[in-house]
């Protein structure tokens, strides 16, 4: 669920104390000197609190150690800036992807992270609503993205530029055949599957594939498909194995 009060990691309640101490920024990782925290010990430092949904992400992503993309999306999901619907989940799915794949492989943080601003750049050109009126979901070309950073891909690569296309393919047929109106937290959820089990085919890339708990965001979106989607409830296990096989039934 988002936070709208309290931590905005995890909504306990914020403390405050008359002394100033160190704490480290759950996001970007800066170490400051505050006099504010969560009961759980949780600090966001005002950057993080303040910036837009890209910023939150490009910040968090340059400095989590997760090797779960899917549990990093789901972090920057909980976080207010994040809202259900919107253009940044088409930078959240490539930017967790590579983050992931960094942490994996031990790969110099720096380069990542130059990567993961072009993932921003590249992104920020897919506009709101492409699912509809480009006929392309934007989490599943966030995909696509990752891909191309991972391999260096150009418009005159070969292999490079068709294991991009093929993978955005992947997760638009993913996606598709969900069925049902718009919902970026499905899309986005489809879309780090199929790319974890591409990377895992193709790259030799073993990324954990998890199965995301069911959705804490159902009330927040009106055309939530409700039990038509895999991830609606704690029945999902009826769905996790036909879906992570690969065939494509619609969820029931």
């Amino acid at each position: 669920m988002n936070y709208l009060t309290g931590c905005l990691v995890c909504g306990a309640e914020l403390s405050y104390s008359r002394r100033y101490t160190s704490r480290t920024c759950y996001y970007c990782g800066v170490t400051q000197e505050t006099n504010a925290s969560c009961s759980e010990g949780h600090y966001v430092c005002d950057s993080c609190h303040n910036g837009t949904a890209n910023d939150l992400i490009e910040r968090y992503c340059g400095n989590t150690g997760s090797t779960s993309p899917l549990s990093m999306a789901l972090t920057l999901m909980k976080n207010p800036a994040v809202k259900m619907h919107g253009p940044e989940h088409h930078f959240l799915v490539p930017a967790v992807l590579l983050a992931a794949c960094r942490n994996l492989n031990g790969t110099d943080k720096s380069g990542v992270a130059e990567k993961i601003r072009q993932a921003r750049i590249r992104a920020e050109e897919v506009k709101g609503g492409f699912c509809g009126f480009q006929g392309a979901c934007g989490a599943a070309i966030g995909a696509g993205i990752f891909m191309s950073l991972m391999t260096g891909a150009t418009p005159l690569s070969d292999r490079e530029r068709v294991l991009s296309n093929l993978i955005t393919a992947d997760c638009l047929r993913a996606i598709a055949d969900n069925g049902g109106a718009r919902c970026c937290k499905r899309a986005s959820f489809r879309a780090i599957l199929t790319a974890t089990e591409f990377v895992r085919r193709e790259l030799g890339i073993d990324l954990p594939v998890e199965w995301p708990p069911a959705c804490a965001f159902t009330e927040l979106n009106r055309e939530c498909l409700l039990e038509r989607c895999a991830f609606y409830d704690i029945g999902q296990e009826v769905t996790q194995n036909v879906l992570l096989q690969g065939e494509t039934k619609e969820c029931p």
